[in-house]
């Protein structure tokens, strides 16, 4: 009894673990970063002290939570440098990031905001965006994307997309497709202006 006593425990910290992720990606996903720890806890049926423990502080959590999404974001920026054509890249990295932020409210919350303890997040944000104004200055010289383009329009741009509301993530996704192609449009040099995607009917906030 005794012998099996530790590898039980480190079975049932493994579980706790697994949930606390589990619940916090799907609360993220769809409320943002603003739900509390302790709601946090108590969707994952466990005790804030149970949190704290694998997760001192939110920041390590989102770290934990966000690194797939922020390998993901890595990855659609190296296949845009790696296109020979800097400005069909920087097109595909604009299109791909706003839809897999489209499809996560948490991690636009998470990309655009300000861990300062964060350092692995913050390390591969860092990462990941001096490697869009190499492909961003590719593009200027080729002569396709316009000279006053800077790098904190690429972050308003996620905030923009982050605040598309719709019904559904299938439709946030469709939004954000054609909230990219108007994006790409208005940063040509000379637009061609193809079609459009198809457009979304979004609900309109109620004022009171």
């Amino acid at each position: 009894m005794t012998n099996r006593l530790p590898h039980s425990l480190r079975a049932d910290a493994r579980d706790n673990r697994e949930r606390i992720l589990a619940v916090t990606r799907t609360v993220f996903a769809a409320e943002g970063l603003d739900v509390a720890m302790r709601e946090i806890a108590r969707r994952a049926e466990i005790g804030p002290a149970t949190l704290y423990r694998h997760f001192p502080t939110k920041e390590a959590l989102v770290t934990e939570v966000f690194t797939e999404q922020m390998a993901a974001c890595t990855a659609i920026v190296d296949e845009g440098l790696a296109d020979p054509d800097p400005w069909r890249g920087f097109c595909r990295v604009i299109e791909k990031v706003c839809e897999l932020h489209a499809q996560d409210r948490g991690f636009t919350a998470a990309f655009v905001s300000a861990f300062p303890r964060a350092i692995d997040f913050a390390a591969a944000r860092e990462r990941a965006l001096r490697k869009v104004a190499e492909l961003a200055r590719r593009a200027k010289a080729a002569g396709k994307l316009r000279p006053d383009f800077v790098l904190d329009d690429l972050i308003m741009v996620l905030m923009a997309n982050g605040g598309i509301r719709t019904t559904s993530p299938a439709a946030a996704v469709a939004a954000s497709r054609r909230f990219a192609a108007l994006l790409i449009q208005s940063m040509q040099t000379e637009p061609v202006r193809p079609p459009l995607p198809p457009a979304v009917r979004l609900p309109l906030a109620v004022v009171t």
